[in-house]
């Protein structure tokens, strides 16, 4: 292949063996009751089993006691020193439901759909927010400060209902039967407003009841009718003083540390008020973990409930926290998983969304000490069970960067201080109360960044990004010998990657155009059938300084395999279009349909309607700022 000078990528194939069963041994170590008359009485609620790497408080003081020890070290004359609080985005997230190649590898990759409301995510079974929804009949998409519901069940898309939801921002919906619940901020970006909306008579919508939580939404998810939220409070706002004409530093150093030595555990632990009631405590001292790892300080709670549960207190909340600032997720059919480190200054100006263009969880352009922390609970329902916990050199650039298959979790990892400059893929199993490192492969993309992450049952594929973009496929069949089985170079890179089937992928990212005119958008088909001989088949060009947000919002993609056809938002310029890419002969057959204009380009949703009668075909939706219409995939 000619080198062209321009930055490249690289897209290794992984083969990640799975079908290592996890043997989950739960300690069972339970936390005094004794605690400060000053701090508020502890609800009659179940205690947690932490062991290992997590310890259970022997009291409230005991836990006040960690925070402020801890605290003291991150304070200085003008209050808190970095890090102190991360951007706390939403996650996003692209289905996998598996399926094995025909021939050529044991390795398999998937076929992958929107979830059955219409959001492409990242695990089968576990539904995102989107700012839009459909149970197929009717749909609900939030805009601003409006709920807004349509009948799609017709010829054409009809208006229903139009209800204002006050004082709430940056929302999001999840969809459960009669039940929107909507997650977003009161104007806070560091609080979380839920609202539970009755969508029974669409026309008609209502909010039943809304809940504040005082922490910032890392993630929301929903398994059938369990909602789950993880949050972060970050470290408590006290009343720091500066140095000044009257104060010098050393003066506001030691006032700094005497007010956190002052502090009470109401300071650290989040509250929750339901319909503009009184704030409670949300946690529980015995229901919150302390690691032994040196992690970043702050609070971090785990909140469970359902989505049509008639809350009347925080006792009616399954919620459980863990003393320390665990800012990524990942959360499988039946496991959650939070990773965290001791220095991480991810704060990159993103705000209160995703996908900010670099990574958020340390990789080559934050500091931090090497090592991530991960911490791993069992779901049931609304509950969450402490497992284990482990530890991997080396940075996790997203939640992307995690799966889980078999009982075994695979983490691709990024260069850090304990690692040599290259990533690797590392896999962990629980063994009694620990998460064991059972397998790895290392060097991959010596001097590069991890730009994407896909898996499937037993193959990882990582794309990573420099100035010379080798392709290595590496099988994993053998966790203890893995094998170096293929290689090629590509240009450009892919910052998506969805699964069309057993043998295809299709890769979104950027890339230099035709002719070498300038760097923009592309959309690589790729050939997985034979994981010693991995190639990319076919490139498609959006022009110099094209888009496509895919890459940075994966629910701007939606992949319809009975047309097999891809559809994804491609903005140029102010313009913004559909691209309808039709998988076919090993070729991408490409359409371009404008849809929006400006500003609006992040609220373009297509999505997909199946109905019985329909052959497995579907009807797609398109979502634009001001519109919602029926579009012709053709």
């Amino acid at each position: 292949m000619t080198e062209i000078d321009r930055p490249r990528a690289t897209f290794r194939v992984v083969a990640v063996a799975g079908g290592v069963a996890a043997a989950f041994a739960l300690a069972s170590l339970v936390a005094d009751s004794d605690s400060d008359p000053a701090q508020p009485a502890p609800r009659p609620v179940a205690p947690v089993a932490f062991s290992g790497e997590l310890e259970a408080p022997e009291s409230c003081d005991d836990l006040l006691r960690h925070y402020v020890e801890a605290g003291v070290d991150l304070v200085g004359p003008y209050g808190w020193q970095w890090p102190v609080h991360r951007d706390l985005p939403f996650d996003r997230g692209p289905v996998a439901d598996l399926a094995a190649p025909a021939e050529a590898s044991a390795a398999k990759v998937t076929r992958s759909t929107s979830s059955e409301t219409g959001t492409n995510v990242q695990e089968a079974g576990v539904d995102e927010p989107d700012n839009v929804k459909t149970d197929g009949e009717v749909l609900v998409r939030v805009r601003g400060t409006r709920l807004l519901t349509y009948d799609v069940s017709g010829d054409e898309v009809e208006p229903l209902g139009d209800l204002d939801l006050g004082d709430f921002e940056d929302g999001e919906v999840l969809l459960a039967g009669d039940t929107v619940v909507a997650v977003g901020h009161d104007g806070r970006a560091t609080r979380t407003r839920v609202l539970t909306i009755d969508v029974s008579d669409p026309a008609d919508p209502s909010v039943r009841r809304t809940v504040d939580y005082d922490a910032a939404t890392v993630t929301a998810r929903q398994h059938g009718d369990a909602v789950r939220l993880v949050l972060s409070a970050g470290l408590p706002d006290l009343d720091f003083v500066q140095p000044g004409d009257s104060t010098t530093e050393q003066t506001a150093l030691r006032t700094n540390r005497a007010l956190v030595e002052g502090s009470a555990l109401t300071d650290w632990l989040p509250t929750v008020s339901i319909d503009d009631g009184d704030a409670e405590q949300l946690l529980d001292c015995e229901r919150v973990a302390i690691p032994r790892a040196d992690i970043t300080l702050g609070t971090t709670a785990v909140v469970g409930f359902a989505a049509d549960a008639a809350l009347e207190d925080a006792g009616d909340l399954d919620a459980l926290g863990l003393a320390g600032d665990a800012t990524l997720a990942y959360e499988a059919a039946d496991h959650l998983y939070l990773a965290a480190g001791p220095e991480f200054f991810g704060f990159d100006g993103c705000g209160f969304t995703d996908f900010c263009g670099m990574p958020r969880f340390g990789g080559s352009s934050f500091a931090t000490s090497g090592t991530t922390h991960v911490y791993d609970f069992a779901l049931d329902g609304t509950g969450a069970t402490y497992v284990g916990a482990g530890e991997v050199e080396g940075t996790v650039r997203d939640r992307w960067a995690m799966d889980e298959h078999d009982g075994v979790l695979r983490i691709a990892v990024g260069p850090s201080s304990e690692t040599g400059n290259f990533s690797s893929v590392v896999t962990l199993e629980a063994r009694d109360d620990a998460l064991v490192e059972i397998g790895r492969v290392d060097r991959l993309g010596v001097g590069e960044e991890i730009k994407s992450v896909r898996w499937f049952e037993d193959l990882a594929i990582v794309v990573t990004f420099r100035q010379v973009d080798p392709l290595y496929a590496v099988d994993l069949t053998d966790q203890d010998d893995p094998e170096l089985i293929g290689e090629l170079k590509i240009p450009g890179f892919s910052s998506y990657l969805h699964p069309l089937g057993a043998k295809r992928l299709v890769g979104i990212g950027e890339g230099p155009q035709a002719g070498r005119h300038g760097w923009g958008a592309q959309a690589g088909l790729f050939d997985v059938t034979d994981l010693t001989d991995p190639r990319r088949i076919d490139v498609l060009s959006y022009g110099a300084g094209s888009r496509a947000r895919a890459g940075s919002d994966p629910r701007q993609l939606t992949w319809l395999p009975q047309e097999r056809t891809v559809l994804t938002v491609v903005q140029k310029g102010r313009g913004v279009f559909v691209s309808a890419l039709e998988v076919a002969g090993g070729a991408l057959d490409h359409t371009m349909t404008r849809v929006e204009y400006g500003s609006d380009a992040a609220e373009v949703r297509t999505v997909p309607l199946y109905g019985v009668g329909r052959g497995g075909s579907a009807r797609v939706v398109l979502v634009t700022g001001e519109d919602v219409r029926f579009f012709d995939v053709g």
